[in-house]
């Protein structure tokens, strides 16, 4: 796990993580499920231009936000 994958706020994401984004006038909040570093992972899991983090938020969709725009829950 690259310990190189940080939120807006600096600080590292790691799987199961509590994460949470700003979205279209929303939220997006969730735990964290995959952390996707390489094209092919990106690829297995039909994501584009790495690094994204995988969660589900809650609504129970599945999303994918670039690690800069994530912040955890406090």
């Amino acid at each position: 796990m690259p310990s190189d994958i940080k939120d807006k706020n600096g600080e590292p994401i790691h799987e199961g993580d509590t994460v949470f984004t700003k979205f279209r006038g929303g939220r997006h909040e969730g735990v964290v499920d995959k952390i996707v570093t390489t094209q092919e992972e990106a690829k297995e899991a039909d994501v584009k231009n790495p690094p994204k983090v995988l969660f589900t938020d809650q609504h129970g969709h599945h999303v994918s936000h670039n690690p800069g725009t994530l912040q955890h829950e406090k």
